[in-house]
């Protein structure tokens, strides 16, 4: 597949450095073209074969999959932006809308989430998959924890859309885990932002990853 990642940093690295290990295309969008470059400079040492490099906006389009590497809530802001230019692509948030100034809440109204949002102003038929906000960026340089592939949690409404997800997932040694449809971003953003808080708390640096026992 040809993931398009809008973002270059770590988060970006992460799930770039998945895909590489899948097998798949990476181009990486950043208004900072230089740090796009440089991202995928350091991609290429760890994966020396692997196709990825830096592009323009427009390389969202033709993509199979682009990924939101963004900040809550410049992902909604690009997917209105991009428009129809997005058609024909799986559009894949893995935003957590923490309010920031005070990390005592989150930054979207209660009884909705960041990726319903993103889905609200995408082009009609444009789906948009709620995937890796649950992961942290350290633990997807290899996809592992103490031995064990990372779970990848995704909602979504469309099956093709998640299929394709869990395909890019699983491709680069993660596992996939299906939760049910959009609204499941909810409880998805609610539960990081707890284990985020916990993390901090424990002093761990959220370096670690949400591991779903079999």
């Amino acid at each position: 597949m040809i993931v398009t990642i809008v973002g270059a940093g770590a988060m970006a690295r992460g799930i770039a450095a998945r895909a590489l290990a899948g097998g798949h295309t990476v181009r990486l969008v950043d208004h900072s073209h230089e740090k796009a470059a440089a991202l995928a400079g350091e991609l290429r040492k760890d994966a020396p074969d692997g196709d990825v490099r830096p592009a323009d906006s427009d390389a969202v389009e033709g993509a199979d999959l682009v990924v939101l590497a963004l900040p809550y809530p410049a992902g909604r802001e690009a997917v209105a932006e991009y428009g129809g230019a997005l058609a024909g692509t799986v559009v894949v948030d893995i935003c957590n809308p923490v309010d920031f100034a005070t990390f005592d809440s989150l930054a979207v109204p209660p009884g909705t989430s960041a990726a319903e949002e993103i889905a609200a102003v995408a082009a009609p038929g444009v789906p948009v998959v709620k995937a890796f906000n649950t992961t942290f960026a350290s633990t997807l340089r290899t996809g592992r924890v103490a031995g064990q592939p990372l779970d990848v949690l995704i909602a979504g409404d469309d099956e093709d859309a998640k299929r394709s997800v869990a395909e890019l997932a699983a491709s680069g040694g993660l596992r996939p885990l299906d939760v049910g449809p959009l609204r499941r971003a909810r409880e998805l953003e609610a539960f990081q932002f707890l284990h985020m808080a916990a993390q901090e708390r424990l002093g761990l640096n959220w370096s670690s990853a949400v591991k779903i026992l079999p």
